[in-house]
C-alpha cells in the first residue's frame, strides 16, 4: 500500500513537474514592432505573441506569413501599450530606429534592440548574425543554424544552373516606387544588393547610398542607365500605375521603351535571410522567364 502511494506521489510529482516545465516554454513569447526581426522569428519557429502592423506587413513583406493566433499591437510607430499589456511578452524586441519608443515599451515588458545595415557592416554578414543572435534569445539555435545553412545552399543552387552566360544578362536596376516621379534605388549595403553578390548578378547603380542601401532619386535619374534590366518591386504606392501609363517620362526611358524590365511581388528590402529567400527565387524565376533582350 505504501508503495503505491509513494508511486503515485512520483507520478503526479513527474506530471506536475512537465505542466510546470510546458507552462514555462508556454510563457516565454516575444513581440516585436521590427519587421525584419519578426520574420526571422517566424522562421525559426520562435513564439510570437504580438506584431506590429500586420496588414502592412503582409503587403510588404509578403512571408513569412504571421499566424491568427498573433495579436496586431497597432502601429509600428505607436504600438497599443493596451493590448501589449493584456499579454505581457516575455521581452519586446525592437531595432534601433524603434529606440524611441523602449521607456514606453518596458513599462509592459523588457526591450531588447536588435542592430541590423549598420553603416560599414558586410549586409550578408550582419543578417547571419542577426539569425544567430535571435536564435540564442528564443533558444532556437538549431533552427536559426537551420535557416543560414538553408539560405546558403539556396544561392549556390540558384546561382550554378544559370540558363544564361553573364555577358547575356544586364545590369539590373532595382527600384521601388515612392510615388510617380521618385523611386527608392537599392546599392551597397542593400539587402538586393546582398543577394545579388550572392548570385554573381552585376548591379547597375554605381552611385552613393545611405545606411539602409538605397538613394532617393526622381525617374529621370534612371534614364542614365540605358543598357539598365529595370527590377521593380512591388507594392506600387496608389494611383502609380496609373500615372506612369500617362506619364511621357516613364515611357521614353530606354528600359521602358525596349521592355527590358521585370516586375517583382513584394520583398522587404530592410529583411534579412528569409527576405534574402525570398528575393533570389523571384528574381532569379523572373530572369529565366524574361525574353533574351
Amino acid at each position: 500500500m505504501r508503495q503505491t502511494t509513494l508511486l503515485s506521489l512520483f507520478v503526479r510529482c513527474g506530471l506536475f513537474a512537465v505542466c510546470l516545465m510546458t507552462f514555462s516554454t508556454a510563457k516565454a513569447q516575444w513581440a516585436t514592432v521590427d519587421w525584419t526581426i519578426a520574420e526571422t522569428l517566424l522562421a525559426i519557429d520562435a513564439p510570437i505573441s504580438s506584431v506590429a502592423q500586420q496588414d502592412a506587413y503582409h503587403d510588404w513583406v509578403g512571408e513569412p506569413r504571421i499566424p491568427e493566433s498573433v495579436s496586431d499591437m497597432g502601429l509600428r510607430t505607436q504600438p497599443n501599450l493596451e493590448l501589449l499589456a493584456q499579454i505581457p511578452p516575455t521581452q519586446t524586441l525592437i531595432s534601433p530606429m524603434f529606440a524611441g519608443l523602449t521607456p514606453r515599451l518596458e513599462q509592459i515588458a523588457p526591450v531588447t534592440s536588435f542592430a541590423l545595415y549598420s553603416p560599414g557592416t558586410d549586409t550578408w554578414e550582419e543578417m547571419q548574425t542577426l539569425t544567430r543572435q535571435l536564435g540564442e534569445l528564443t533558444e532556437r539555435q538549431p533552427q536559426a543554424e537551420q535557416l543560414i545553412e538553408e539560405t546558403q545552399t539556396l544561392m549556390t543552387t540558384l546561382r550554378e544552373p544559370r540558363p544564361r552566360s553573364q555577358s547575356e544578362i544586364a545590369p539590373l536596376l532595382m527600384v521601388q516606387f515612392m510615388d510617380a516621379r521618385h523611386v527608392r534605388v537599392f546599392g551597397d549595403n542593400s539587402l538586393y544588393n546582398a543577394v545579388l553578390e550572392q548570385l554573381e548578378l552585376p548591379n547597375a547603380w554605381d552611385q552613393p547610398t545611405n545606411a539602409w542601401g538605397f538613394a532617393l532619386v526622381g525617374v529621370e535619374a534612371l534614364a542614365r542607365y540605358p543598357e539598365a534590366m529595370l527590377v521593380i518591386v512591388d507594392p506600387l504606392p496608389a494611383g502609380v500605375e496609373e500615372q506612369l501609363a500617362k506619364s511621357g517620362l516613364w515611357q521614353q526611358l530606354p528600359s521602358v521603351k525596349n521592355d527590358n524590365l521585370l516586375h517583382l511581388p513584394p520583398v522587404w528590402s530592410f529583411g534579412a535571410l528569409p527576405s534574402a529567400q525570398r528575393f533570389a527565387k523571384e528574381l532569379t524565376a523572373a530572369l529565366e522567364a524574361a525574353p533574351t533582350q
